[in-house]
């Protein structure tokens, strides 16, 4: 009996939230994997993340990343140290964040479980992490560059293309092209007036196109950054608070550095002391120095941003820091309050009315962020609540994804319309409306699939 050749997508993850994306293409023996991302936020999520993989790594023959974020790219020291042996390709820069990224990843996590372990709020008895830094820093070892637009030939017929998506240095759309078939991943899309990244290119046209949904039912409010930024920083500053900015190291610590130093050339907030307590993220400034071609801030404005920094790089100065008083800016990873030292930061300074907690970026839900967010007066961290009386501001001008309006023009720029549209990494809500959208503003077929749904590419579903 012949084999079945008809090629298949798996959704392994990002169906019905935003994290953990995964998409497993299988064409006869060969299997492709598209991203390989943690999940985050709820515990539900996360608990995926200790699963068996649904396929073994060592039969799985390629992946392919779309950028950096751990929710692309952080589960790959696992699939690695489970046995996949293959080449990772991805853009340079991407390349180059994983290289801060992913170690920085398996160190958190081995701190945060020898922290468990002494500390003994673990409800495991010998608390371990997913990975270690030596997994992820063996995961480099796989890291497989290219450029944009080139086509890559992953042999029997199979070619894929890297396009840029703007979002984050090296973030891509990937095109594969497949006996037959030809299916498109969006990543990430950036915003078409992105304060440092140049927009996503236009979708061009797929038979099958993977969409991300973040804010599929939202309009980002129409603001300028530095307009919404510069009352916040002088009424804070101004009775002496401290400013907290969690922020994620790559790509929006660059782009808040940015703003704060053009608002203190201009005199429009005071000149304070402000502090980059992420390491990972002083590395990351660097690289943006050397990608010019993919953002459109001066050399001059970069060395700016750079320079406004105090930059906290030891765990005692990082210490020291929770003992200072205000008027200062903190910029500490993570984003979404998930880990790293901004936890230690918010134990110190988030009890005082005086002070200040800036989110900067979309909060997964079930993430301490997203609890911020929603109001909550008390943060469990470190086996324990603590009170936060300090005022929390959701930030509207800095995200890094396209809003509903900017994905649906970036659809419109295609000269077909593909047979599917599949609604990926979005909570239910916002992927269910951009999907409504899509059907009726765009009169194409469109749907948010199922966490490990298959489908076949030659008669999508």
């Amino acid at each position: 009996m012949a084999k079945d050749i008809r090629p298949t997508l798996r959704f392994l993850g990002a169906a019905g939230t935003v994290t953990g994306s995964r998409y497993l293409i299988e064409v006869g023996d060969r299997r492709i994997l598209v991203d390989c991302g943690l999940f985050q936020g709820f515990k539900t999520l996360r608990d995926r993340n200790r699963k068996p993989f649904p396929v073994r790594p060592s039969m799985i023959d390629t992946v392919l990343l779309t950028h950096a974020h751990l929710d692309h790219s952080g589960y790959l020291p696992a699939l690695i140290r489970g046995g996949y042996r293959g080449k990772v390709f991805c853009t340079e820069a991407t390349a180059q964040l994983c290289g801060l990224i992913l170690p920085d990843s398996g160190h958190i996590q081995e701190e945060e479980a020898r922290f468990a372990r002494r500390h003994g709020f673990s409800k495991h008895k010998d608390p371990a992490p997913l990975y270690t830094l030596a997994d992820a820093e063996a995961a480099l070892d796989r890291l497989h560059p290219v450029q944009f637009d080139d086509a890559i030939d992953l042999g029997d017929g199979i070619r894929a293309e890297f396009i840029p998506a703007g979002h984050l240095l090296g973030a891509a759309q990937i095109r594969l092209s497949l006996p037959g078939t030809t299916i498109l991943f969006s990543g990430d899309l950036g915003r078409q007036a992105d304060a440092l990244m140049r927009p996503p290119r236009p979708f061009s046209g797929a038979d099958v196109l993977v969409c991300e949904s973040t804010y599929g039912n939202r309009r980002h409010a129409a603001i300028d950054a530095e307009d919404e930024l510069a009352p916040i920083l002088k009424r804070v500053l101004g009775r002496g608070g401290t400013v907290l900015i969690p922020a994620f190291a790559v790509g929006r610590a660059q782009g808040i550095m940015y703003h704060i130093a053009r608002l203190q050339k201009r005199g429009d907030v005071p000149y304070v002391p402000l502090y980059l307590n992420s390491p990972m993220a002083i590395d990351a400034t660097e690289i943006y120095h050397s990608h010019h071609e993919e953002h459109h801030v001066s050399s001059e404005d970069c060395l700016a941003m750079f320079k406004i920094a105090k930059r906290v790089n030891s765990v005692t100065e990082s210490k020291k820091l929770n003992t200072q008083h205000g008027p200062m800016i903190i910029i500490s990873a993570s984003g979404m309050l998930t880990g790293g030292r901004i936890l230690h930061h918010l134990a110190s300074f988030g009890g005082d009315p005086r002070n200040a907690i800036l989110l900067s970026g979309f909060q997964a839900g079930g993430t301490r962020g997203a609890a911020l967010a929603s109001g909550a007066d008390s943060l469990r961290m470190f086996g324990r609540d603590f009170p936060i009386r300090a005022e929390v501001i959701q930030l509207e001008a800095f995200s890094g994804h396209a809003d509903a309006e900017e994905l649906l023009a970036w659809m419109r720029e295609a000269d077909h319309p593909p047979s599917m549209t599949y609604m990926t990494h979005g909570e239910p809500s916002a992927s269910d409306r951009l999907r409504w959208r899509i059907e009726h503003e765009l009169g194409w077929r469109a749907r948010a699939p199922e966490h490990l749904e298959t489908i076949r590419l030659d008669n999508p579903r």
